[in-house]
C-alpha cells in the first residue's frame, strides 16, 4: 500500500495546524477550496482535511509490472502536485494501492476490496485490457466510479457500464484509424499483423484490418501471440513473402527478445516495419541487438524523446515525474519509462479532480458518486497545459472516452524522431453506445 503525503496523523505539530485552520473560520475554508488562500495556508488546510481516497489498481506484478512501476511513479507525482496546490475542494488525495497481478480475476477482487474494506471514493489506473474487462463489471455492481488508463476500445464500445471511464488516453480504435492513411501512403498496403492474443490485441486486429482496407490495402496475415511467449522465430516464419509492412504490437516480459529475433530473422532484407511503442516500452532503444530498427517506424501516444518543439508543459511534466529528455529515469538512466502510457494516469487524476470540484463531491454516497459521473459526462474537451501535457483532447461523455493526437516516429540513430502528428478528427468514429441513457 502506498499513500501520499498530506493524510492526517496524530501528533503535536498537527494539533497546532488544526487549531490554526479552525481559527480561520468558514470563510477561510471556502477560500482554501477555491484556491484564494496563499500557498502555505492552502497546504495547512489540506493537511487537516479528511482525505479523498482513490483506490489505485496497479500492476505491480505479472506481465504488466514494467508499466505498473511507472504508473505508480506518475500517480504519486500527480497527487503531490494536486495536494501541494490545495487538493480537491480543499481536501488531500490519499492513494491506496493494491496489486492486481495483471490478472482479471484478482483485479475484480481488488475492486471489491477497495469498496468494502478501504471504502475509497473512486478507483483508477488499470491498464491491461483483459484486467479491465474482468474488473469493470464488479465496479458497476458496486456502484464504484472506475477510471481506467488502458487504451482498449472496451469502454467506448459499450461493453462495460456507466461507472467506467477512460478520459486520459485515446483508445486503440481511434489510434489505428488515425494512422492507417499514413501507413498506406508511406510504407505499403499489404500488411502482416503480429499482436497479443487477448482483448487489446483483438482491438488492433479488428480495427486496423478495417482501417487499412478502407485505404485500399489488405492484411496478408493475422498472427496472434500469447503474452507469456518467450520465443518468436516461429511466428515470423508465418509472414507471407508478398508482405510490404509488418505491423507489430507486443507486450510482456519477452518484448526485447521479440524485437531482437525479428531482426535476426529478416536481417537487411526486411519489409517496412511499423510498430506500436508497446513493443519497446521500458526498453532502451540503444540496446544491443536493436540496431536493425534504424529506419523503422513506431506509433507513440506521447513522444519518449523530447522533440525540438518541446512544450513548456512537457518540460514541467518530465520534471515532476522524474524523467529526462530521453524518456529515462533522472535517478537511473538505465530505467526507461513507459512514456506513451503513463501520462494517462496524470491526466486522469486531473479529470477526477475537475469532476469532483464541478459536482461538489463530498462523500462516497450514491448521490455524490452519481453527480460525479454526470459531471464528467458533461465534459467536452481538455486544453493542453500542465494538467494535460500530452496535448489537447476532446471528450465524448456518451462514450466515456477521450480522443487526442497520435504521433508516428522514425528510429534514427537509436532515438525516436516524430515525423507525423495526427489531428484529433483523424481518429473519430461513429458512436456505438450512449452510457448516459443507462441507469446509475
Amino acid at each position: 500500500m502506498s499513500s501520499t503525503k498530506g493524510t492526517s496523523k496524530k501528533g503535536g505539530s498537527l494539533i497546532t495546524r488544526r487549531s490554526l485552520v479552525k481559527g480561520l473560520g468558514a470563510a477561510a475554508g471556502a477560500a482554501a477550496a477555491s484556491g484564494l488562500l496563499p500557498g502555505p495556508m492552502r497546504y495547512i488546510q489540506v493537511q487537516a482535511a479528511e482525505p479523498i481516497k482513490i483506490g489505485f489498481q496497479v500492476h505491480r506484478t505479472g506481465i504488466g509490472a514494467a508499466y505498473g512501476r511507472w504508473y505508480e511513479q506518475t500517480t504519486n507525482a500527480a497527487v503531490k502536485k494536486i495536494n501541494d496546490a490545495g487538493g480537491i475542494n480543499g481536501r488531500p488525495i490519499q492513494i491506496i494501492a493494491e496489486d492486481d497481478g495483471t490478472d482479471p480475476k484478482r483485479g475484480a477482487e481488488v475492486v471489491e476490496k477497495f469498496a468494502t474494506q478501504h471504502k475509497v471514493d473512486v478507483v483508477f489506473g488499470t491498464l491491461f485490457s483483459h484486467v479491465v474487462m474482468g474488473s469493470a463489471p464488479t465496479a458497476g455492481q458496486l456502484k464504484m466510479p472506475y477510471f481506467v488508463v488502458s487504451e482498449g476500445h472496451h469502454v467506448a464500445s459499450g461493453a462495460l457500464n456507466r461507472y467506467t471511464f477512460q478520459p486520459g488516453i485515446t483508445d486503440v480504435r481511434s489510434q489505428v484509424i488515425a494512422m492507417a492513411p499514413w501507413i498506406a501512403g508511406n510504407l505499403g498496403k499489404k500488411v502482416a499483423m503480429i499482436y497479443p492474443d487477448y482483448a487489446f490485441g483483438y482491438d488492433h486486429r479488428d480495427y486496423f484490418s478495417a482501417a487499412i482496407q478502407q485505404q485500399g490495402g489488405s492484411v496478408s496475415a493475422l498472427i496472434p501471440v500469447a503474452p507469456t511467449e518467450t520465443s518468436y522465430t516461429k511466428y515470423f516464419a508465418q509472414i507471407p513473402a508478398e508482405t510490404e509492412v509488418i505491423y507489430h504490437v507486443m507486450v510482456g516480459p519477452g518484448v526485447l527478445t521479440f524485437v531482437k529475433e525479428m531482426g535476426d530473422h529478416f536481417g537487411s532484407s526486411r519489409p517496412q516495419i511499423f510498430g506500436f511503442i508497446d513493443s519497446l516500452e521500458a526498453t532502451d532503444m540503444a540496446s544491443p541487438g536493436l540496431e536493425f530498427l534504424d529506419g523503422t517506424y513506431f506509433w507513440e501516444a506521447y513522444p519518449r524523446y523530447a522533440q525540438k518543439d518541446q512544450t513548456e508543459f512537457d518540460k514541467h511534466y518530465r520534471t515532476a515525474v522524474g524523467v529526462d529528455d530521453n524518456g529515462a529515469s533522472t535517478a537511473d538512466p538505465k530505467e526507461v519509462s513507459t512514456y506513451s502510457h503513463m501520462f494517462g494516469c496524470w491526466e486522469t487524476l486531473y479529470v477526477i479532480k475537475a469532476g469532483m470540484e464541478k459536482s461538489g463531491y463530498k462523500t462516497a454516497s450514491f448521490k455524490d458518486r452519481g453527480q460525479l459521473i454526470q459531471a464528467v459526462e458533461a465534459m467536452t474537451a481538455f486544453a493542453e497545459g500542465d494538467e494535460h501535457p500530452q496535448g489537447d483532447k476532446t471528450f465524448n461523455g456518451k462514450l466515456h472516452q477521450c480522443y487526442g493526437h497520435q504521433f508516428i516516429s522514425k528510429v534514427e540513430g537509436g532515438k525516436l524522431s516524430v515525423v507525423h502528428k495526427t489531428a484529433i478528427e483523424d481518429g473519430l468514429y461513429e458512436p456505438e453506445t450512449d452510457y448516459t441513457t443507462k441507469a446509475l
